[in-house]
């Protein structure tokens, strides 16, 4: 149910799940990431950082550099995007990754994304919520904790062989998850700077006003 202000009622949720084929996906995606960001953001926290997981050398894995490349059209003034099809964010420079966000931008919110497994009836499905996100959970990888909110999307069964199921993923799949959470994540982003940030304040750029509906 939303809230008189239009965004969804957060009481009691901290994590919803979407179809990415739906047909109002891209602003149910977009007005649940804004509402998150609006109700974990502070004063000093209002920078974003989106950090796309992932590497183009495994077909399902590839969602996170898909969106990360997609999300580059962001001007730096709105959020910093890592993670490309150029310059990936894996389990090799992770690490390295999270102390550079940690020496520039540590003040900033950040926004974890990934491909996940699942249960058939999850496939397609994208989560958004709040908290740290544990990627290479689903390959039994051993990998710090990252962000503050996060968003993945289901691109196959889980359970066994998780490394040869990521390589065997369609990519049409993983190319449309990518496109609508992309394009949500861009309509989120600037709807929460808009929220956030008054005409007056000296960070503010003129930016187009975020389309879509918001969530009912």
């Amino acid at each position: 149910m939303p809230t008189s202000n239009g965004f969804p009622n957060l009481e009691g949720k901290h994590e919803v799940r979407i179809p990415y084929d739906d047909s109002q996906a891209v602003p149910l995606i977009a007005g649940w990431l804004e509402n998150f960001l609006v109700k974990m953001s502070k004063p000093h926290m209002r920078r974003l950082v989106l950090l796309c997981i992932g590497t183009d050398r495994s077909t399902g894995d590839a969602l996170g550099p898909l969106i990360g490349e997609r999300l580059k059209t962001l001007a730096s003034s709105e959020a910093t995007v890592l993670g490309t099809l150029d310059h990936p964010v894996h389990a090799s420079n992770l690490e390295e990754t999270l102390r550079s966000i940690e020496r520039d931008h540590a003040h900033s919110l950040v926004i974890a994304i990934d491909a996940c497994l699942g249960q058939a009836a999850s496939v397609g499905l994208v989560n958004v919520g709040v908290g740290p996100l544990r990627p290479g959970a689903g390959v039994n990888k051993n990998l710090p904790a990252v962000g503050d909110l996060y968003i993945t999307g289901t691109v196959n069964v889980g359970g066994m062989m998780e490394y040869l199921v990521l390589q065997n993923t369609r990519l049409s799949l993983v190319i449309r998850m990518a496109d609508a959470i992309a394009a949500a994540v861009t309509q989120a982003v600037r709807a929460y700077r808009d929220a956030l940030i008054p005409p007056s304040d000296p960070l503010d750029v003129a930016l187009p006003q975020a389309s879509g509906q918001r969530p009912r």
